[in-house]
């Protein structure tokens, strides 16, 4: 044996320790005993971990920051390692280990920060605004024309439980892909009928959305894919991505909306304009709820 084979032995299996900014989301389950969990996709900008538990958001995502930041999310500064979906890993006890990675959280980001309070009003003058926008994109929701889809509007300007619970039951699932489309359309409803309906007083769409989200998640399990039950979840609690962050704080006028639109738009193949189609929807139901008592 070399004097140099026992130190590269040694650091083949060193475990390399990093830190990212995590999620608030996430702390029920890096807080709880370590448990196991497995690599359920991955990719050069980001991997997503399956956890065993019955704790949500039960699907991690570790990503770099040229990643989108979904409300389940890790971000982290370093080279992700490359691993195979089915590898490996655990998560618990403050940390995530994924191969030889060790992440910690050295910080902890707000996944729903409330957008403080609105006029009524302000939100009526940009449902016109974001209608034009998004008819006139390229990007097209997955389940444009889609019965179910009109039921839901339908029902949530009525804040028709029987209508908004039947669409909902119908668009779980529905739709090809790791975010099925009617996954994420119910994702941006649930997310806009929470704070713009609590940024606007009107309670009726919050009350709306507590029913339509007990709904969605009560076997979300069980009828959508792993990673899209947990956004689900997220969306259930008002956590949604950054840039559908961004389109909240544009209809409550807090900064442009055009160029926040265009972001959320680009993402996916038609997962953006899904989550753009939901937040309308959510939109107009809370501009005719409002007023409506609760």
């Amino acid at each position: 044996m070399t004097v140099g084979t026992r130190p590269r032995a040694q650091r083949a299996h060193t475990r390399a320790e990093t830190t990212g900014a995590a999620s608030a989301a996430l702390r029920p389950v890096l807080e709880s005993p370590r448990r196991p969990a497995r690599v359920l996709a991955a990719f050069p900008a980001g991997v997503y971990l399956e956890v065993r538990t019955e704790l949500e958001p039960h699907v991690i995502a570790v990503v770099t920051g040229e990643a989108t930041r979904l409300p389940n999310s890790m971000v982290v500064t370093d080279p992700i390692p490359q691993v195979t979906v089915g590898d490996d890993a655990y998560v618990g006890d403050g940390s995530i280990k994924i191969g030889r990675l060790s992440l910690r959280a050295h910080r902890w980001w707000d996944p729903a920060p409330p957008l403080g309070r609105v006029d009524p009003v302000r939100l009526a003058r940009s449902l016109p605004t974001m209608a034009e926008l998004c008819d006139r994109s390229p990007r097209r929701p997955g389940l444009e024309g889609n019965a179910a889809a009109d039921l839901l509007a339908e029902g949530c300007a009525e804040a028709s439980l029987l209508r908004g619970v039947t669409a909902a039951e119908q668009l779980v699932g529905l739709g090809p892909g790791l975010t099925p489309s009617g996954d994420d359309m119910l994702a941006g409803l649930l997310v806009a009928l929470r704070h713009l309906g609590t940024a606007s007083g009107a309670g009726r769409a919050v009350w709306l959305a507590d029913w339509l989200a007990a709904a969605v998640t009560f076997d979300a399990r069980s009828r959508t894919t792993p990673i899209s039950a947990t956004l689900l979840h997220c969306a259930a609690r008002g956590e949604a991505s950054g840039e559908v962050l961004a389109v909240l704080r544009g209809l409550t006028g807090r900064q442009p909306l055009e160029p926040a639109l265009g972001r959320l738009l680009q993402l996916g193949h038609t997962s953006g304009a899904d989550l753009a189609w939901g937040l309308r929807i959510g939109l107009a139901s809370v501009i005719n709820l409002e007023g409506k008592g609760n």
